[in-house]
């Protein structure tokens, strides 16, 4: 059973999970959902690491910063996370935002001690094909959808109609989508501004990309990109998979994840 438990950080009290047994394994989500997503991954691994799964500042049960973060101290905060927390190095396992935090983490001379392996899945941070401010639309919309793609399928499209006739929906495709306002909109357009290529070759890890071929938030050339930039990574398509691929092939998904944190002990 996880346990919920707080981290305090510069007046903030951050939430977390932990779940299972073994080496200390942090889950770090993406943008506009929380911790919670990643419970039925952390749980499905809890037998080979114990996982840690934080709501990060903004999301969750976590309140936001008191002004807009970048990057860096989200980067700052996980970075303090593991010093204040653990004796040993520890496994990385994050999804989307949370990829653009372990890139800033893991180009940092001080990870190299704190951090071991680091599994990336439908990571952001490199530059994208289109504008920031379409993806700033696309995230939104991504938010609002994501509490109904965990419904079972026949009640999954119903709600999504439902959505979708929503005025809130509906101005997403304008300008009033301005309107969306706030520390964590300031917060979400320092990240997606701010290109992390030039961290790619000062990564020493050993990485896994799993990557959703369907993804369309952060296509698999993302993926690819990353590939090519950090020396000891390794990239795993999945067929029949997008953006979340540990929800869309969640065993398939697991097994992967299994094979790379398991192989570690081995050695």
């Amino acid at each position: 059973m996880a346990k919920s438990l707080s981290y305090s950080y510069r007046k903030l009290r951050v939430h977390y999970q932990k779940v299972g047994q073994g080496k200390p394994l942090i889950i770090l989500h993406g943008w506009g959902v929380s911790g919670e997503v990643m419970m039925p991954l952390a749980r499905k691994l809890a037998d080979i690491r114990t996982c840690y799964v934080l709501d990060l500042p903004g999301f969750g049960e976590t309140v936001e910063p008191p002004a807009a973060w970048n990057v860096d101290d989200y980067a700052d905060m996980i970075e303090s996370f593991i010093q204040d927390n653990f004796e040993e190095s520890v496994d990385l396992l994050v999804h989307s935002f949370g990829g653009r935090i372990a890139l800033k983490l893991c180009a940092r001379p001080a990870a190299k001690k704190l951090v071991d392996k680091v599994l990336i899945t439908g990571g952001a941070g490199m530059k994208p094909r289109r504008s920031a401010a379409y993806y700033l639309k696309k995230y939104t919309a991504k938010t609002l959808k994501f509490p109904f793609m965990i419904l079972p399928a026949g009640m999954r499209e119903k709600a999504l109609q439902r959505l979708r006739s929503t005025s809130l929906w509906k101005i997403l495709g304008s300008s009033d989508y301005s309107k969306l306002s706030g520390v964590m909109r300031e917060t979400f357009v320092k990240s997606v501004t701010e290109y992390l290529e030039a961290c790619l070759p000062k990564i020493p890890h050993e990485v896994l990309l799993v990557w959703g071929i369907r993804d369309d938030a952060t296509p698999l050339y993302q993926g690819k990109r990353m590939e090519k930039g950090i020396s000891n990574a390794a990239l795993v398509e999945m067929e029949k998979a997008g953006h979340y691929a540990f929800l869309d092939r969640p065993e398939h998904f697991v097994r992967i994840a299994k094979v790379f944190f398991e192989n570690e002990e081995e050695k």
